[in-house]
């Protein structure tokens, strides 16, 4: 059983930080999106989504660091059920091979997140109050049936075009996730 002294180790934060960056990510990308787009209707969906993204970036974006700094290192030694390690933080990121194994999906994780925070997300909301504006002057919404205006099909292109990037950036920092599990299932 844990004692309190485990909360004083820096391995315990990077565990749950972890924890909780993968849970997040496959709760998100894999459930509420998809369940919200099946039973929201469209412009409650992107109200939704307008409102969750930031926030969720936001966290994909501060969770990596969190887990640079916390990196455990190496088990070396331990002298009375203590733990010693080695290269432990965020500079023994930078030590041999922790720099393939644990610093690259790390920075993957942050840069695809700090992407969809910065450029992405803002981009794509940009456009979807833009083709709502858009459904004003042509009367009618943006996925009805029949002809589009030409302004419309070039805000459903950009919104595709963005919202497809997004995607892959947010599915790229989820493989590196989950390459850094296996990473850090191996090293505790």
């Amino acid at each position: 059983m844990p004692t309190l002294s485990s909360f004083s180790d820096p391995h315990v934060y990077h565990q749950l930080t972890y924890g909780s960056l993968l849970g997040s990510t496959l709760f998100q990308t894999f459930f509420a999106g998809p369940l919200a787009f099946k039973v929201l209707p469209r412009p409650s969906f992107s109200t939704l989504q307008t409102a969750v993204f930031p926030p969720f970036f936001a966290l994909q974006t501060a969770l990596p660091l969190v887990l640079a700094l916390t990196w455990p290192g190496e088990k070396v030694a331990g002298v009375g059920g203590a733990v010693v390690r080695s290269n432990a933080g965020w500079r023994g990121l930078m030590e041999g091979r922790n720099v393939m194994d644990a610093l690259v999906p790390v920075a993957v994780m942050f840069g695809t997140s700090l992407l969809n925070l910065v450029l992405l997300g803002p981009a794509t909301t940009k456009v979807m109050k833009e083709r709502k504006h858009q459904e004003t002057r042509d009367g009618k919404r943006y996925y009805d049936a029949g002809p589009k205006s030409a302004e419309m099909q070039r805000l459903n292109s950009s919104f595709s075009r963005l919202h497809g990037a997004s995607s892959l950036s947010n599915v790229i920092g989820l493989a590196a996730m989950l390459f850094y599990g296996a990473v850090l299932a191996e090293r505790l």
